[in-house]
């Protein structure tokens, strides 16, 4: 068990690396004017990428498994990165499209699913197969809906872009799967 002086310690690790990342679009911004990023971008992207790894640790912190760590950072990552492209260029057509507001629905169904499950690996099992459940009932309501259309996205687009947050999602429950047949 960890103590609290090293959760301090990975707390400001974690915003020393919240930093570091968000120099990344800071100094491309300086080099070429296809990244344009105004301090509202920063704020946010800073709490979405410290709140992510905060999360980990809280979750994680009382945990020695290593898959149980792997699947929790699995999990997580795929929710920061479907948050992340959606706000950023949208899933289906732009980021404008009302449709890929659905896809905080996924998110909800995650963090709802991960606080009944008391954060178990069973649960969170269940909970990640329902989150890519959820991902592909979005999907299919945009494709059956035809709100793929305005602005234009295709078929293969929205099937690919789905099904490889679906694919994520599935390996993350794998992942917890494995850590509570282990146990």
């Amino acid at each position: 068990m960890k103590t609290d002086s090293n959760l301090y310690q990975s707390i400001a690790s974690l915003a020393f690396v919240t930093g570091l990342i968000l120099m990344i679009p800071f100094t491309a911004m300086q080099f070429t004017e296809e990244v344009v990023w105004t301090l509202n971008d920063f704020i946010f992207a800073g709490i979405l990428l410290f709140g992510t790894g905060l999360t980990h640790k809280l979750i994680t912190r009382k945990s020695d498994e290593t898959i149980y760590q792997i699947a929790v950072g699995f999990a997580l990552f795929t929710g920061l990165f479907l948050i992340w492209t959606n706000l950023a260029v949208g899933i289906i057509g732009s980021e404008d499209n009302p449709i890929n507001l659905l896809y905080f629905g996924v998110i909800f169904v995650g963090i709802i699913g991960a606080l009944m499950a008391r954060f178990q690996s069973q649960g969170m099992a269940l909970t990640m197969f329902a989150m890519a459940l959820a991902q592909a009932l979005v999907a299919a309501i945009a494709l059956i809906g035809g709100f793929y259309q305005s602005p234009p996205s295709t078929v293969f687009h929205i099937i690919g872009i789905n099904g490889f947050f679906i694919t994520l999602f599935l390996v993350s429950a794998l992942l917890f799967r494995y850590d509570f047949q282990k146990q």
